[in-house]
């Protein structure tokens, strides 16, 4: 998992919590944080608790790191957010640090690489390097919260992104919301 600078820091937050509930399903997970990415969730959350994490957390300029080569068998990466510029330099091909490294590992060994892109308006640039990624295999997953479970926290509006990254990274989630089940 990594997080980057751009604003979103509570979908960070919601899949952390969310990733430590599903721990009996995890063989290994890491944690890279941009400096941006914490300045980032102390504003918007006011608070660092991204410290708490018991998964490990590695400096993005940590090139050994077991998820910067193929060979450690890392099979997902989610980037939550993913700023325009960390997706553009993937989109690249440049591994100028260990989240654009394992993201390109990622895509080199076929594996799952699912963004969380937060920005908007989106630029015909934005739109083509989203097309390479999804070409190159990647998902991108916008951070567009859905309303038909009625949320009615910040987190829970959150969680209806985070529930369906999730899904997507094949978690099995038993609390999530189910188009078509009884809601609350």
């Amino acid at each position: 998992m990594a997080v980057t600078g751009a604003s979103g820091a509570i979908y960070a937050k919601v899949l952390l919590e969310k990733l430590e509930s599903l721990k009996p399903q995890i063989s290994g997970l890491g944690i890279v944080m941009t400096d941006n990415a914490k300045e980032v969730w102390k504003f918007e959350l006011g608070n660092e608790d991204y410290n708490q994490t018991s998964f490990r957390i590695y400096r993005k300029d940590d090139f050994f790191a077991p998820f910067a080569s193929g060979s450690a068998g890392f099979d997902t990466m989610i980037i939550c957010p993913c700023s325009m510029g960390t997706m553009g330099r993937i989109a690249s091909g440049i591994s100028n640090d260990l989240i654009t490294r394992a993201a390109d590992v990622i895509l080199k060994e076929r594996k799952k690489l699912i963004l969380v892109i937060r920005d908007t308006p989106i630029s015909l640039i934005h739109i083509n390097n989203m097309k390479t990624i999804t070409l190159a295999g990647g998902i991108i997953c916008p951070a567009a919260p859905s309303f038909y479970s009625k949320p009615v926290s910040f987190d829970e509006l959150a969680a209806t992104v985070i529930d369906r990254v999730l899904d997507l990274s094949g978690f099995q989630i038993p609390k999530a919301y189910r188009w078509g089940t009884k809601q609350k």
